[in-house]
């Protein structure tokens, strides 16, 4: 989910068949209490468990208390636990009528696991983060950011580790279509670059975590100089929420093999991708100008091609 100047929902489903109530619980997870954070890895881990679980079950299960149980129902916008076993049942029950296992192609990936199941896993894995990132995402407040990015005067991009590949192929598409756009890794050039942006400029910030110290001072300072500011992250209330006047949340669930670097990272390009098909259709005719004048401004790179006019 896509989060504009408030917080939002969004996150990794393990179960889900469809961005929903595990999705919250997964994105919401790493800013919880303690005693409430065991009782949301509880759900995420075994969802079908809990929706067949009394309250009294599940608090034993997550040794917290009944009150705790029903404090976390609130927190994710259920009035009760109740509506929350209702919302599980409902989700597990959906994903079983669309075929899809709850539990066999999901989780981490066991040393003693076939190279068949690796794969398996791993498609399983990359294939839910794109269907859930693109289901879960707000179309209004994607469009508003697509709306500041065809108006910018320059857009800054900042990303460190695997976000760095994604903040690059931002900014390749950007360039492709005739927008100033400028995609940083080093932590001071990010901060000279956030120090130079203004009013009408905007600052993308990609990070998985949303906790990464470079990124989240880097939109900090942007957005200090005037600039709009916009996280990629997969929590919408981690530290780089605070720094952003809109998030795009993805949804993806790492596994022990991959944290951080896969299926975030084909998340984050799907927003990508959104970002620039939107802008794309935005500024129709000179984007596709740009694409022609781009693509003839290569040609003859590819063996077999010639270049234009030979």
């Amino acid at each position: 989910m896509v989060k504009s100047a408030k917080s939002t929902d969004g996150g990794a489903a393990e179960a889900s068949p469809s961005p929903g109530t595990v999705l919250r619980i997964r994105a919401l997870l790493p800013s919880l209490p303690p005693a409430e954070q065991r009782v949301a890895q509880r759900i995420v881990d075994d969802p079908e468990r809990a929706a067949a679980s009394s309250i009294t079950q599940l608090a034993k299960d997550c040794s917290t208390s009944e009150a705790t149980v029903i404090r976390f129902c609130r927190t994710i916008d259920f009035s009760g636990y109740r509506e929350l076993r209702l919302a599980l049942a409902t989700e597990a029950g959906q994903a079983r009528g669309a075929g899809l296992s709850t539990r066999a192609a999901v989780g981490d990936i066991d040393p003693d696991d076939t190279l068949v199941t690796v794969v398996q896993k791993i498609a399983y894995t990359d294939a839910r983060a794109v269907e859930d990132t693109a289901a879960q995402l707000d179309v209004d407040v994607l469009e508003t950011v697509v709306e500041a990015l065809a108006a910018a005067r320059r857009i800054d991009i900042y990303g460190v580790g695997a976000s760095a590949f994604v903040g690059a192929d931002l900014q390749q598409k950007l360039h492709r279509i005739g927008l100033a756009s400028f995609a940083w890794a080093d932590n001071h050039v990010m901060l000279t670059s956030a120090a130079l942006l203004r009013e009408g400029d905007v600052a993308v910030g990609v990070s998985h975590s949303g906790a990464t110290i470079e990124t989240v001072r880097a939109l900090a300072e942007a957005r200090a100089r005037g600039a709009t500011a916009v996280a990629i992250t997969n929590f919408p209330r981690s530290p780089i929420s605070e720094s952003a006047d809109h998030v795009l949340t993805t949804a993806a669930r790492e596994t022990t093999y991959r944290s951080g670097a896969t299926a975030s990272r084909l998340a984050q390009l799907t927003v990508v991708d959104c970002l620039f098909v939107g802008l794309a259709q935005l500024r129709y005719a000179d984007s596709r100008t740009a694409l022609e004048t781009t693509y003839d401004a290569v040609r003859g790179l590819r063996v077999g091609e010639r270049p234009k006019g030979r």
